[in-house]
């Protein structure tokens, strides 16, 4: 099979052509996949079956760009299994995934293993999903709170017992504080959505939070654990007085949120407060021109920004076996950085789009996947 290649008028060409059809045919699908069809090359579509593990976080965007990927593409299937971002890049690293949804680039050590299975250059960490990470809480009568770094830090290490604590209730004079107990509750499993929180902690509120950033909640600390997002959300949602980090889309609506403190004023959640904090962060050192992995700057002072956030990647080989495979994943992953995905996964998971310089940068890293020699 050639290789299919993707201008990016070409492909905004077949999105609308697509886009026109479905509309024509009375599609009124709530998720916007009528809207927004995946990109495939004039008189050929790829076929096959694209098999994916990893971020939780990434499940409504991950929805929608699978179906709108496979009505434009009716030979191919895209599959992905949301068990974290850990698992997402042991799947990578073993093979037994041909892409990895994770919350957290791959360390250095991780690419390094990664030259097993994708070759001599490894793999390639593409940003694809910007959001921020929720501080959701289950407090009756309560829908918000303003938190800073080191409260935040003392409510998930059980430093803060109460909600009517005299530090929550300085911050917020305003809201009636019942007197009930906080309850932690985090991710059990590796979560790329934990490496990014604890992250925030550790640079932010150095002196709270002692423990280094992991994706693996410290085991001193007690508290309530549950796996994966929905396993989080359900069970603060279940109890009164809890507490925990998520990403937005998975909590809009159904808990309290917390506007978190950024130099002198608090910020709202919001996509665009989380793509102001990524426009912050700087490429990581030492990695090669495709790879795209950020180091955010967790202690910005930016008005707006809002620092809790993730940047969540697919971890692409750079060398697959056959071309069928580099074929797949690289009219999958052209599709999912396009203005049509993103504009997909932000109507679909409340994410924020990438920029257009991040967008360009992600399209060229996919271009250059190719067979094994």
């Amino acid at each position: 099979m050639k290789a299919l290649r993707f201008g990016r008028h070409a492909a905004i060409a077949v999105i609308a052509a697509g886009a026109l059809a479905l509309t024509a045919c009375g599609s009124d699908n709530a998720t916007g996949a009528a809207q927004s069809g995946a990109p495939s090359a004039t008189g050929a579509n790829v076929t096959g079956t694209l098999t994916g593990i990893g971020s939780s976080a990434q499940g409504a965007a991950m929805d929608v760009w699978k179906t709108n990927f496979a009505s434009a593409n009716q030979g191919a299937n895209v599959q992905y299994s949301p068990d974290g971002s850990g698992a997402g890049r042991k799947a990578i690293l073993d093979g037994s995934a041909q892409f990895a949804g994770s919350d957290a680039y791959l360390k250095d050590e991780e690419l390094a293993s990664s030259k097993d299975k994708c070759g001599p250059e490894g793999a390639i960490n593409i940003p694809v999903y910007i959001s921020p990470i929720a501080i959701a809480f289950n407090i009756p009568d309560v829908k918000e709170l303003k938190l800073d770094a080191a409260t935040v830090a003392k409510i998930f290490r059980g430093e803060i017992a109460n909600w009517n604590d005299p530090v929550i209730a300085a911050m917020n004079p305003e809201v009636t504080l019942p007197d009930l107990k906080v309850t932690p509750v985090n991710r059990s499993d590796d979560s790329g959505t934990t490496s990014n929180f604890t992250d925030y902690l550790a640079a932010a509120a150095p002196e709270a939070w002692t423990d280094k950033a992991a994706g693996v909640w410290p085991a001193s600390l007690k508290g309530e654990n549950a796996k994966g997002t929905s396993g989080v959300v359900k069970t603060v949602t279940d109890t009164p007085g809890a507490v925990t980090y998520a990403d937005d889309s998975a909590v809009s609506g159904k808990l309290g949120i917390a506007q978190i403190k950024v130099g002198e004023t608090f910020t709202k959640i919001s996509a665009e407060a989380a793509a102001k904090a990524v426009d912050a962060g700087k490429p990581v050192e030492g990695r090669s021109a495709t790879d795209l992995s950020i180091k955010l700057d967790r202690k910005t002072t930016i008005e707006g920004a809002y620092p809790v956030v993730l940047v969540s990647f697919h971890v692409v080989c750079s060398t697959y076996a056959t071309q069928e495979t580099v074929d797949l994943v690289k009219a999958f992953e052209t599709y999912v950085v396009s203005d049509a995905g993103q504009q997909a996964a932000a109507d679909a998971a409340k994410s924020a789009p990438l920029s257009k310089t991040l967008q360009d940068k992600a399209a060229k890293a996919i271009e250059t996947i190719k067979v094994k020699s």
